[in-house]
């Protein structure tokens, strides 16, 4: 096959077939074909678009072009959940336990935080002795033992998205929604996972930044879903604002815990639920009322706290750590950031705090970057709140003083103030099924 006349063909927009799709994704997953003309399809498939059937069909050449994983040595029907990223997102520690107490397999590959946005690995890892890097037996032998099972991709996981990605990055061809679809879904169905339930972030905080992008993103995954016979679902949520109180690694724990023990902020627990029932109901356990109630009571009954537990003692993990949250270590300096003024917080840009927290030593700015598990924020105020001048708007964890003024001046910078209270957000701004 000629990998030029694919090329003119998306070029004079005629659509390409499956095998020319398999094509191009085994090139870019074997260095068959340069990068200079994989990146000449990239911009061809930004510009000219994808059909439905043409990304579908790139998403399985995507997930096929490398390892996939076989969970058929797993009893029972597998769960996954994904998110698109966001600034204080640790539903996955509430969300996996709750499905796993009520009978779905997690089998849930993860990943690090790079940037603003915060990886489920990295918090994790901030529980002594916890290992995300298992053996495919053992992570088998884990989610059969315990309902559940959180680790790190395996390298050799669609390596033709691994190329794609990078080049997408470096030839402004990020945005193109078909294309986002294909990379998030082809790592789905690598995973093997028979239902799953989508996070599409929307807001300053998200990569999608309006509700538009993220309704149409939303409805190309499920779509994708639909086209290869597993069952999807997306949840769009508010990413405008931070989700929760806690910004970093261990205070994400604390606060996953909370709400796995009945406490915890109102937004997480609500989001969390959301996305822990739609996941049930796609798995077959009721319908939607029964599934929310499912939930609530994995919650009520300490059934899902428990499922963390088994997990993090499973994966090498002190699980005392989720039983006595107060043990994680604390941050070497807490500031209290007061307020600059009197007023109601109008606004929180949620991607600048999401950056003050990487200035803090919570993120990382390159994958080589090591990370302080115990720096982060503690917010005292979010969006629609009043303060007076001098009132506490938040704390921030660090290990040296040294890091508070230009974090501290990233998050003033996140805020707007007015002499009015604005108008409530939904945190909930649809469902794609």
């Amino acid at each position: 096959m000629e990998f030029l006349e694919i090329l003119r063909k998306k070029r004079d927009k005629e659509p390409l077939t499956r095998e020319e799709l398999q094509f191009f994704a085994n090139a870019a997953a074997d260095g068959s074909v340069p990068d200079y003309q994989l990146s000449a399809m990239l911009m061809a498939m930004y510009l000219n678009g994808l059909s439905d059937r043409e990304t579908a069909d790139l998403t399985l050449a995507m997930a096929a072009s490398g390892d996939t994983a076989d969970l058929s040595g797993i009893d029972g029907i597998k769960g996954d959940k994904h998110s698109t990223g966001g600034v204080g997102d640790k539903t996955t520690l509430i969300v996996a336990p709750v499905a796993a107490s009520c009978g779905v397999k997690m089998a849930k590959m993860s990943g690090r935080g790079l940037g603003h946005t915060g990886g489920t690995l990295d918090k994790l890892e901030s529980i002594p002795g916890f290992q995300a890097e298992l053996s495919r037996e053992r992570f088998l032998e884990v989610v059969n033992e315990t309902g559940l099972c959180v680790v790190g991709a395996a390298g050799g996981l669609c390596p033709a998205d691994k190329t794609l990605y990078a080049l997408r990055d470096v030839t402004e061809t990020v945005s193109s929604i078909p294309l986002i679809a294909s990379s998030i879904m082809s790592k789905k169905l690598a995973g093997g996972a028979d239902c799953i339930v989508l996070d599409v972030k929307c807001g300053s905080g998200a990569f999608m930044k309006t509700e538009t992008e993220a309704k149409t993103l939303a409805r190309a995954m499920v779509e994708i879903g639909k086209r290869v016979g597993r069952r999807v679902a997306a949840v769009i949520t508010n990413m405008d604002l931070p989700l929760g109180s806690a910004v970093g690694n261990a205070v994400e724990v604390q606060e996953a815990v909370a709400v796995l023990n009945g406490k915890g902020p109102d937004d997480l627990r609500a989001v969390a639920l959301t996305l822990a029932s739609t996941l049930l109901y796609l798995c077959g356990k009721g319908d939607k009322a029964a599934c929310e109630a499912m939930a609530q009571d994995a919650i009520a009954s300490g059934k899902a706290l428990q499922a963390l537990e088994r997990m993090v003692e499973a994966q090498g993990g002190d699980s005392r750590y989720i039983r006595e949250p107060d043990r994680f270590p604390q941050a070497n300096v807490r500031y209290v950031l007061t307020s600059p003024q009197r007023g109601y917080i109008a606004a929180m840009n949620a991607e600048q705090i999401g950056h003050a927290c990487v200035l803090l030593g919570a993120g990382r700015r390159t994958k080589a970057d090591k990370i302080d598990p115990s720096a982060g924020v503690l917010l005292a105020k979010k969006t629609g709140d009043f303060v007076e001048a001098g009132e506490p708007l938040a704390t921030l964890l660090c290990a040296s003083e040294s890091l508070l003024p230009e974090a501290k001046r990233a998050f003033l910078g996140a805020l707007r103030f007015s002499d009015v209270p604005p108008a409530p957000e939904p945190l909930i701004l649809g469902t794609v099924e």
